[in-house]
Parts: C-alpha cells; structure tokens; sequence
C-alpha cells in the first residue's frame, strides 16, 4: 500500500513539471500580455527531441520507494542492507523514469523572415508546419513560438 500511494505521489509530481514549449499552451502570467509578432515562410521542419527533465523528484520518490520496499523483504539486519539497496536502485530507476516522462517530441522550425535572416525554433510538434507555409514568430519574454 505505501509503494502504491508512494508512486501516485511520484506520478502526480511529473505531471506538474510539464513544460511549455508548445504553441498552442500559455501560462496564465504569459496571457494578457503583448506579444511581438512578425511575419516569415517556412524554410523547413526537422523532428527532433525536448529531452526530459530531471528535477529530483523522480530520484527522490524512487529511492523512497525502492526503500520502503527493500525494508520489507529483508530480516533483521538484512532489512537495513535491502533497503538501502532498493533505495539507490528505486533512485536510479526514478529518475529514469523522470526524464523518460517528461521528454518531448519536437520540431526544429527553420523560418524565413521578410528580410531574408533565417531564424530556426524549436517547440513541441503540436502543429502541422511544412515549407512554403507562412507562419507568424510570436515573441515574448524571449520566448518564440511558430503560429499559422
């Protein structure tokens, strides 16, 4: 029981260190605000990865669990040594699990502006984009999206 509300608890951790890097999802301090906007044309698209996140909280859930659960299969002093075992192998396995969760399918957006500078992006492929589109950079903060 305590592994099970151990990894709900892991679980509900990854789910809030999403990322925005998507044009289609803003924050609430991002909305209302005004945004740079300048016109270009797709020069091209190119799949690539956001790689995931490692915040601690994926080691940390896992090493309490692998913990919790060593502690229950050893005896005695075996129970101290497994769990310690467990706890840097449920660690290990945490963060994997971490930065496997909250990595990204993206695209690298190579854009053209009007005065002819290429500019490249890379945000989540949340958007159909293919070359000879023309797209809007909407800029703020310092962060570029790539719009229709």
């Amino acid at each position: 029981m305590k592994t099970t509300i151990v990894m709900a608890s892991l679980a509900a951790a990854l789910a809030g260190c999403a990322t925005r890097e998507s044009a289609n999802v803003y924050s609430q301090r991002e909305a209302g605000h005004e945004q740079a906007v300048r016109s270009a044309t797709v020069d091209s698209v190119r799949k690539v990865t956001i790689e995931g996140r490692e915040t601690g909280i994926g080691s940390a859930a896992g090493a309490a669990t692998g913990g919790i659960a060593g502690h229950a299969i050893g005896g005695g002093s075996g129970s101290a040594v497994a769990a310690i075992l467990a706890g840097v192998g449920g660690g290990v396995a945490g963060r994997a699990i971490e930065r496997s969760s909250t990595k990204k399918d993206a695209f690298e957006i190579t854009v053209r502006l009007e005065s002819g500078e290429l500019r490249a992006i890379v945000q989540e492929a949340d958007m159909d984009l293919q070359p000879g589109d023309r797209v809007r950079l909407v800029t703020l903060g310092g962060v570029t999206r790539v719009t229709h």
